[in-house]
């Protein structure tokens, strides 16, 4: 028999074991609605049915035989389930609901395999169309294959055995290796002792006006993370083009103005220190992308694949308010809220720490920020773990002064203190260095 005429994978009795397990007992409802969704039931009518069962639960109502007949009789569907006589048969396809987490084990395996199998066939009629470029194509694959990989995230509840043990292991690790740094460097000495580096799972936003230096900063700080330490670092830069950052970074390790580097006025030494920073840059593990105006869904995506592509320990965005959502209408506290809370959530699902760069409200101008004037929603407060805010004197700005005096104020951090770090600030070649290097 040849592969277009084999029935896609499915398990009927698995399905029907499923179902009725639910109707036998209906307390494993809320653990087989974390893992399970209607459409991966091959069967239609017990996706139907399946869909009456999740209407029950959400509004709190148990279900059983009468219930679900009578909900899909009120939906009109009652016919598109089989009729009542194939409902009230499910019970009868299992002998006792403690095996219902096997049983959807074997219903998600053959959805999957579906799903692999449907996604091959596009993929190869996509193969065939030469008007469509290979690289998009690629392109189109990866974020298909992520987005099955996403879909079988499942939620845990975890015991306070496995919290503590859990717990005593890092402690004990941490003792071992005997450093004060638990998370990533910043390359800011005062700051690191602060923040211990900053650690996974967390969202760390960096606030500041216009022209402060919020991209500088974060440049100053993957210099250190990827240049010098060589740990894998991704960046998002919806404002500025990847050139433009690798002049910026280039001008940073060099320490050649980088008005220099834009006109091309270069001495011989200038040449010599150029050639020596490129090197260092050269096999950096710092991964860019510079899509201006993305979609949050699609930073979502590319970043899923930088951690498991290139294995990025920590990732910047540049910055908050260029994240477009799917609804381009939405009120700005809105779309606002819903890029912070996402962000939070990808820095847990990755596992990694996310710095956001964020602008903040032109009250601040002239005057040190506060959590009160983060730009468009009280939500990034809650949502950060870490809240940085930068602050240089305007007046010592317009001075064009080489060498400023810069504050980081730590205005929030949820496991540990408060305070201000001092910076100097490098305006030849927009750098942040620590103060002792003055």
């Amino acid at each position: 028999m040849e592969l277009k005429d084999k029935v896609p994978p499915h398990n009927m009795d698995a399905e029907q074991a499923t179902l009725g397990a639910l109707l036998l007992d209906w307390g494993a409802m809320s653990e087989v609605i974390l893992k399970l969704k209607a459409d991966r039931f091959y069967s239609f009518q017990n996706q139907v049915i399946y869909d009456a069962m999740t209407i029950l639960f959400k509004q709190n109502v148990h279900g059983d035989t009468l219930t679900i007949i009578n909900e899909l009789t009120k939906l009109g569907k009652l016919e598109q389930a089989g009729g009542a006589a194939y409902i009230a048969s499910l019970t009868d396809a299992v002998p006792t609901s403690a095996n219902v987490g096997y049983y959807v084990d074997i219903v998600l395996d053959c959805a999957i395999r579906r799903d692999l199998i449907r996604l091959a066939a596009e993929l190869r009629a996509s193969s065939f169309d030469e008007m469509r470029n290979s690289k998009l194509l690629l392109e189109e694959a990866e974020k298909k294959i992520f987005s099955l990989t996403d879909s079988s995230s499942l939620m845990q509840i975890h015991e306070m055995k496995d919290v503590v043990y859990s717990s005593i292991e890092t402690i004990e690790n941490r003792y071992k290796n005997n450093s004060e740094l638990t998370g990533v460097p910043s390359g800011i000495a005062h700051l690191d002792t602060m923040t211990s580096g900053f650690q996974k799972s967390d969202l760390i936003i960096i606030g500041a006006r216009p022209s402060i230096g919020k991209t500088a900063f974060a440049l100053s700080m993957m210099q250190t993370i990827a240049v010098e330490r060589n740990i894998p670092c991704g960046f998002f830069s919806l404002e500025m083009s990847y050139q433009s950052i690798g002049m910026r970074l280039l001008a940073q390790i060099s320490r050649i103005n980088s008005g220099k580097l834009r006109n091309g006025a270069l001495s011989l030494a200038d040449f010599q220190k150029l050639q020596d920073a490129a090197g260092k840059c050269y096999t950096a593990p710092l991964y860019i992308v510079d899509t201006p105006n993305m979609q949050l869904l699609d930073l979502r995506a590319m970043a899923r694949r930088m951690k498991v592509n290139q294995g990025v320990q920590i990732i910047f965005i540049d910055y908050i308010g260029l994240i477009t959502t799917e609804n381009p209408n939405a009120p700005v506290y809105e779309a606002v809220s819903e890029i912070s809370k996402s962000l939070k959530a990808l820095a847990r699902e990755l596992d990694i720490p996310i710095v956001a760069l964020c602008q903040v409200a032109r009250e601040a101008e002239g005057s040190e920020p506060n959590l009160a004037q983060l730009r468009g929603s009280g939500s990034i407060e809650q949502d950060a773990d870490v809240v940085l805010f930068l602050h240089r004197d305007r007046k010592v700005m317009e001075d064009k002064n080489p060498v400023q005096e810069a504050k980081c104020i730590v205005a929030k951090q949820r496991n540990g203190a408060t305070g201000d770090v001092e910076m100097m600030f490098f305006s030849s070649f927009t750098k942040f260095e620590n103060k002792a290097q003055e």
